[in-house]
C-alpha cells in the first residue's frame, strides 16, 4: 500500500483556486508558444521549397514537401563550413581557458588566508561596474600582438566576473572541515582542488562552462573588432552578414546562394547555428538549477 505524498505547500499558502491553476497553465502556454513558435516558423522555411517561401513572403509555417537545397547550398564554396570550424574553436579553446582561468582565481579568491586577496577581488569587482570600453581594449590587443589572430576572439574576455563570483560563492559554501582534513593528510592548494574541491563542483563547473559555451558561440562583434575579418570570421558574424544584406546576401557575406529564396538561406544558418548549443543543454540540465542557486546563495 504506497503511502499519500506529503504536501509540501507551507502552512500559509492554502490550495490554489481552479481559475489561478487555469490561468497560471495558460500563462505557462502563451510563454512556451512565443518560444517555440519562432523557432519552428525558422525550421520549416529552412526546409520549404523556393516557390512556398516567395508566396507567403518570405516565410513557411509548414512545408509542403521537404527541401533541403538550402543547407547544401550554403555550404557550397566553403565560406561556411569554415566559418563553422572557427565558431567550435574558438568555442573550445575559449571555455576550456575561461574555465580554467574562473576556477584557479575563484579557489584563491574563495580562500580567507590568500595575500591581498581582497584587493585583488576589488580591482576585479572595479572592471565589473566600470568597463574599458572598446577603444582602450582595442589598443590592448593591438599592443599585445593579437590583432587578427585566433587568440583575439577569446582572450580580451577569458575571465567574466560574474561567473567569477558565483564560482567563487560556491566555493566558500564547501564546508570548512574538508579543507582542514585534506591539510592535516599534507594535501597543498592544487591537490585540495583536484581532489577535494573539482569533485564537488561539477554542478557549478556544467553552469559556467555552459554560459561561457553559449557566450563564445554567439558573439559576432568581437571578429568584427579585433580580425580582419576573412579565415577568422566565425558563424555568427557571417550570419550577421546575412541578416543585414537582406535580399542581396552574395555580396555582403561572401556565400553563393544564387537560386535559393533569401529569408530560406538565412532561416537554414540560424538552424545551423542554434543546433549545436541546444544539442548540448540537455546533457547539462540537470547541473543547471543546482549549480546556479547553490552557486548563487552562500549558505
Amino acid at each position: 500500500m504506497s503511502a499519500e505524498s506529503p504536501n509540501l505547500r507551507p502552512a500559509w499558502m492554502g490550495r490554489p483556486k481552479p481559475a489561478v491553476s487555469a490561468l497560471k497553465a495558460a500563462a505557462v502556454v502563451v510563454i512556451l508558444a512565443l518560444i517555440a513558435v519562432p523557432f519552428w516558423l525558422v525550421l520549416a522555411t529552412s526546409v520549404s521549397s523556393d516557390a512556398e517561401v516567395n508566396a507567403n513572403g518570405g516565410w513557411s509555417l509548414w512545408p509542403d514537401k521537404l527541401d533541403f537545397s538550402a543547407y547544401t547550398n550554403v555550404f557550397q564554396g566553403g565560406t561556411i563550413g569554415h566559418a563553422l570550424w572557427v565558431s567550435v574553436l574558438v568555442t573550445a579553446l575559449g571555455t576550456a581557458a575561461s574555465l580554467a582561468s574562473t576556477t584557479f582565481l575563484a579557489y584563491a579568491l574563495s580562500r580567507p588566508n590568500v595575500v591581498a586577496g581582497k584587493p585583488i577581488l576589488l580591482a576585479v569587482l572595479f572592471t565589473f561596474l566600470f568597463p574599458a570600453g572598446m577603444i582602450p581594449s582595442f589598443l590592448v590587443v593591438t599592443d599585445l600582438h593579437l590583432f587578427d589572430h585566433l587568440a583575439a576572439l577569446f582572450v580580451p574576455v577569458m575571465i567574466n566576473v560574474f561567473n567569477l563570483v558565483v564560482m567563487r560563492g560556491f566555493f566558500q559554501g564547501i564546508p570548512e572541515e574538508l579543507y582542514e582534513a585534506a591539510r592535516l593528510d599534507g594535501a597543498g592548494d592544487l591537490r585540495t582542488l583536484f581532489r577535494i574541491v573539482l569533485p564537488l563542483s561539477k554542478a557549478i563547473i556544467a553552469v559556467v562552462g555552459l554560459y561561457y559555451a553559449v557566450g563564445y558561440w554567439n558573439d559576432y562583434f568581437r571578429a568584427m573588432l579585433y580580425t580582419n575579418g576573412g579565415s577568422l570570421n566565425p558563424l555568427s558574424t557571417v550570419l550577421r552578414g546575412f541578416v543585414i544584406a537582406g535580399n542581396n546576401p552574395n555580396a555582403e557575406a561572401g556565400v553563393d546562394i544564387t537560386g535559393i529564396a533569401p529569408m530560406k538561406a538565412i532561416s537554414a544558418l540560424v538552424v545551423i547555428a542554434i543546433v549545436p548549443i541546444a544539442a548540448a543543454f540537455p546533457f547539462l540540465q540537470r547541473y543547471f538549477t543546482k549549480g546556479v542557486m547553490t552557486g548563487a546563495v552562500k549558505s
